[in-house]
């Protein structure tokens, strides 16, 4: 009874819990040597820790790699560089506009609000420009009350500096890494279902499906984890969630083949392989795909049909071809509308952009009126804590605010104890070379070990001593509460996330598109498609502020992220189809509308868990086949995929 009652709160516990992620190597050393790299370069020339223009280009060097080594994540090189250079581009822009919310008045005040709104807005297109939102609130703030020797001009031109020798360190470890960790277990699925294949009819055959079934475990636990940690949108993670969600008929095919004791295709076999090394980009996919099979063991028919749907998913030229002849005019306004629906349009992103405007506007007046040492750092702790990308305010708010309280403690004691010299150099290393291990744990740690590299940036050339830690504390504290106050007990609206809610939503919306697009006029298919993808847009709203809760919440959130996955790619094949139909391809047959819809009417009974779950197959042809087998996907996801449960082989 003692014990039960000393017991913390469940929602406490969940709230500083962390399951200690492996330490990424790589990412360790790259941090460690490209962040405070810039900085010792300065001091060596500048002969030691001295104020002046060096040891301000020095700060600006490093704040730059700063912004450039934290962009990158998980996934192609591409994708990297294009996250790295929106959080440059967008913290040398806050840098530039901080310089007009420096002092009094209203004019810094409007200045902050204007560009909180509009990093608000942004931070909803995609995960690259979320993260370069949080750049430019960051820098913004930053800009607003450093005091350097340098000229504006310099500022930007050091910054960029450091973030091109980031970059470089990115480019340097991209060239010596073996592969991009997500395809490769997303590949590895494909391989063992060739093993699985190849073992048919021997005694190899249990080893090989447990075989599989680590892959499809650990495959959905990569790409599920990747997604959880990047603040917004990701079009290479959605489409290896797809290849995964399109693996399951082949997956089915291959266990009742092996049960069956029936001996594989050895087509079949090369051919699985040959969607793995296409899935890695070892080798481009054949543009024939296998024929199907209209003889032979069932088994063998089923392992060639789901064959055939995971080569659509992968990448099938003939397939898309026809899609493909008016998609570049239609592509150029769809996404205007899409960015349309995630900004302006879109409710839960108005109301976040003045949840983060009014945070953002108190404290600048809180910066103005309270006589605070560091007043900038208001500013700073809000934009870090209320980071802009839809996430849960309470829970981040108290793990950042946490966090942040230790790093300012750990920061400044580091600056009261340390000698001006390489100690402070190392320091600012070590630091640096923990936030890739801190900020896969949780937002809390991750504030733990970013708050010292900024201390020990800004207040290098400063005297420490007891009263900073103390001024910086309580700056922290003034922020925190802001965001607690302001940013979340006046919003009722951002204590739940209905995730359950939006998935039927977009249910109902889809079913909605579907009779539109091939029975109703022009008018009401254009009505019905932005409809179906501003449910969407809803449905990853909620799912990025679900994401961003501590454990268990978002753990059971992002089992859903597959079904939404393929939610969004049955919209995009209903939009194909509609394309297909509009250049020639026959019309589908009225009575295969009616049994899509049905189809997609008992996947809301699925969704919402109300109904029997119709095993059925649906059977289209024309246009309609792509459609068919995306929500054949969606409906076996729902049925076998439930949150909280793992993939496995049956």
């Amino acid at each position: 009874m003692v014990e039960r009652a000393l017991r913390a709160p469940a929602w406490l516990e969940e709230l500083v819990r962390t399951t200690p992620p492996p330490v990424p190597w790589p990412d360790v050393v790259r941090f460690a040597i490209a962040v405070p790299m810039p900085l010792a370069v300065a001091v060596l020339v500048a002969g030691g820790i001295e104020p002046g223009p060096e040891l301000g280009a020095g700060v600006f060097g490093t704040t730059g790699a700063l912004a450039a080594s934290l962009a990158p994540r998980g996934g192609p090189l591409r994708d990297r560089m294009r996250r790295t250079a929106a959080a440059t581009g967008l913290g040398a822009v806050g840098l530039l506009v901080g310089q007009y919310a420096s002092g009094g008045g209203w004019v810094p005040v409007l200045v902050i609000a204007l560009v909180s709104a509009v990093a608000a807005l942004i931070s909803a297109v995609n995960a690259a420009l979320s993260l370069g939102s949080l750049q430019l609130l960051v820098y913004t703030a930053l800009a607003s009350g450093l005091v350097t020797p340098l000229s504006a001009g310099a500022e930007i031109a050091f910054f960029f500096a450091g973030a091109a020798w980031a970059a470089l360190t990115v480019l340097v470890q991209a060239a010596t890494e073996p592969g991009d960790p997500d395809r490769a277990a997303v590949a590895a699925v494909l391989t063992r279902i060739g093993e699985l294949l190849a073992a048919a009819g021997t005694e190899d055959t249990e080893e090989a499906r447990r075989g599989l079934t680590t892959a499809l475990n650990d495959a959905y636990d990569r790409v599920i984890r990747s997604r959880s940690s990047i603040a917004g949108r990701s079009a290479e993670l959605s489409e290896l969630a797809g290849v995964l969600n399109a693996t399951a008929p082949l997956v089915e095919a291959t266990v009742a083949t092996v049960r069956a004791g029936v001996a594989a295709d050895p087509s079949d076999v090369t051919a699985v392989h040959a969607l793995a090394a296409a899935v890695t980009g070892a080798r481009e996919l054949p543009a024939q795909r296998p024929s199907s099979l209209a003889e032979g063991p069932p088994t063998r028919r089923a392992v060639r049909h789901g064959l055939r749907l995971a080569w659509n998913v992968v990448g099938d030229p003939e397939e898309r071809a026809g899609a493909a002849v008016d998609l570049p005019h239609l592509d150029w306004r769809t996404r205007l509308r899409d960015v349309a629906d995630r900004t302006v349009a879109s409710p839960d992103t108005r109301s976040f952009a003045l949840r983060l405007a009014l945070c953002m506007t108190v404290a600048e007046i809180a910066r103005q009126l309270l006589p605070l040492d560091r007043p900038y750092w208001v500013l700073l702790t809000v934009a870090i804590v209320l980071k802009p990308d839809f996430g849960s305010v309470f829970t981040r708010a108290v793990q950042r605010g946490a966090g942040t309280l230790l790093g300012v403690l750990i920061g400044s004691l580091l600056l009261a104890l340390l000698p001006r010299n390489g100690w402070v150099l190392l320091a600012l290393a070590v630091a640096a070379g923990l936030l890739p291990w801190a900020r896969d744990a949780n937002f809390g740690l991750f504030s733990v070990f970013q708050t010292p590299v900024i201390i020990l940036l800004l207040d290098l050339a400063l005297d420490g001593g007891p009263e900073l830690v103390l001024a910086r504390m309580l700056d922290t504290l003034v922020g925190c509460a802001i965001v607690l106050v302001v940013g979340y007990a006046l919003w009722p609206s951002t204590w739940r996330a209905p995730l359950d809610e939006a998935l039927r939503d977009v249910v109902t919306a889809l079913d909605a598109f579907v009779g539109a697009a091939f029975t109703g006029g022009p008018t009401e298919r254009r009505r019905a498609r932005r409809g179906t993808y501003r449910a969407l847009t809803e449905v990853q709203t909620q799912l990025q502020r679900r994401l961003a809760e501590p454990p268990p919440i978002s753990t059971r959130a992002a089992a859903w992220w597959p079904v939404i996955v393929q939610l969004e790619r049955t919209s995009d094949a209903v939009t194909e189809a509609v394309i297909a139909v509009r250049t020639g391809e026959p019309a589908p047959d009225p009575a295969q509308v009616a049994v899509l819809r049905r189809a997609i009417g008992q996947l809301e009974d699925d969704v919402a868990a109300t109904g029997s779950p119709d095993d059925a197959e649906i059977l289209a042809v024309g246009v309609l086949a792509p459609v068919a087998r995306e929500v054949d996907a969606a409906r076996r996801l729902v049925r076998g995929t439930a949150p909280g449960r793992r993939q496995s082989a049956p």
